[in-house]
């Protein structure tokens, strides 16, 4: 039976692109895995404390760290809801891989982690693609598939919901269409990743 770590951390709960799209994922890892296992946190919700130096000093053996910690290692598979704030991940998503990233416990490519395969739901408001005007504020992906790939070796895919608030804000009208084919996509994709990860785990 396969293990889906399941994380989002999107501050609202109702409208919230990324959420829209991790259930969307859920959703497809259920129906195509009904033996699966789901473990979820909601980061905002339900907050973890920043990392303190009792934490670090204890690592693994911190209740909270190796909770965490664990939690990852068992997971066959993530799934991370991870809005852009202020051009990067939100403080609880960054307050969870701290804690959960134990140097000389679960960090380097020999690690529990390393291998697995991490989806990344990574909305934003606007546009941050490569030829964008905004190119140089993307701080999301890239740290994310330096941090996850880098520190945890695992293998990282990302889904792109973009402009998100084109039907909120009249000076991105026009980008409306835009905005509904990228929301499309993110929902197709998602539900098509979650299917072959099933799949590939029911094997």
């Amino acid at each position: 039976m396969a293990t889906l770590l399941h994380l989002d951390s999107a501050v609202f709960s109702e409208g919230s692109a990324s959420r829209e799209v991790t259930a969307a994922f859920v959703k497809s890892w259920r129906e195509q895995h009904p033996g699966g296992r789901v473990v979820y946190r909601d980061l905002a919700a339900d907050p973890l404390p920043h990392l303190n130096a009792s934490a670090v000093t204890g690592g693994a053996d911190d209740a909270l760290r190796g909770e965490l910690a664990a939690e990852l290692a068992d997971a066959d598979a993530v799934l991370i809801g991870a809005p852009m704030y202020n051009f990067s991940i939100p403080s609880t998503l960054k307050a969870w891989l701290d804690q959960v990233i134990i140097v000389g416990h679960n960090a380097g490519p020999d690690g529990p982690v390393a291998g697995t395969p991490v989806t990344v739901v990574a909305s934003r408001g606007g546009s941050y693609a490569p030829g964008t005007p905004r190119e140089d504020f993307e701080f999301v992906q890239n740290y994310l598939e330096k941090v996850l790939t880098g520190m945890l070796g695992a293998e990282v895919d990302f889904i792109v919901p973009e402009l998100t608030l084109a039907h909120s804000k009249p000076e991105m009208a026009e980008l409306v269409p835009l905005a509904d084919a990228s929301r499309a996509k993110a929902l197709t994709d998602a539900a098509e990743k979650a299917k072959a990860l099933a799949a590939r785990f029911a094997a």
